[in-house]
């Protein structure tokens, strides 16, 4: 009786020790399963995530490359007090603007309508559109060099030495020149050509 209470205990531990080692082996099935499937949806969004942030960096890319061509206006040479209190010091300056084309500024060319042997006259000559977009900046030419000598005479030689200071004043510049164009045109870099400080 001994033996057959030790069987049955030991078929009972035989039979307890395969149930814990399958449900251990199906557990571990089951997490191995659900870790697998977050991992390839985790993966599955970052290479969207990844892909869309690279279509829009080419997209911002291309419009960028598109808004940095411009037209550049020279507005001349600038001979400026500086706001120096200890000693006076002047400062020779060349002031260029780039600013923004317009759809209208070089239209195509379009074939010119032909004489119908009326004797009125030749055509018009067609206008350089260069010169038709000086001639609309120098409408606003003496207002923006007031604001470039306004600005510039409100610095300090110590203020315009840096390159930080005279990237700052270049900003300045800027959002004066957008504030007087209001939206005609806008102006996307101001260029210093000369810079001397005495």
């Amino acid at each position: 009786m001994a033996e057959n209470e030790q069987g049955s205990k030991g078929g009972e531990l035989n039979k307890y020790l395969i149930i814990s080692l399958v449900s251990t082996v199906i557990l571990c099935v089951v997490f191995a399963g659900v870790n697998y499937l977050v991992m390839e949806s985790l993966l599955t969004q970052k290479i969207s995530t990844i892909s869309l942030s690279q279509e829009e960096l080419d997209e911002s890319e291309s419009a960028e490359d598109e808004i940095q061509r411009g037209i550049i206006v020279d507005l001349g040479d600038f001979i400026l007090n500086l706001c120096d209190e200890a000693q006076k010091k002047y400062l020779k300056v060349n002031v260029a603007i780039e600013v923004t084309q317009k759809e209208t500024d070089f239209p195509k060319e379009t074939e010119a309508p032909k004489s119908g042997g009326h004797g009125h006259g030749a055509a018009p000559a067609p206008v350089d559109p260069m010169e038709a977009i000086q001639k609309e900046m120098n409408q606003y030419k003496p207002a923006i060099r007031d604001a470039v000598i306004t600005n510039l005479s409100s610095k300090t030689s110590a203020e315009l030495a840096s390159a930080a200071g005279k990237e700052l004043a270049k900003e300045q510049i800027s959002n004066d020149i957008n504030a007087i164009l209001a939206g005609d045109r806008e102006v996307l870099r101001v260029s210093f050509g000369q810079f001397i400080i005495q």
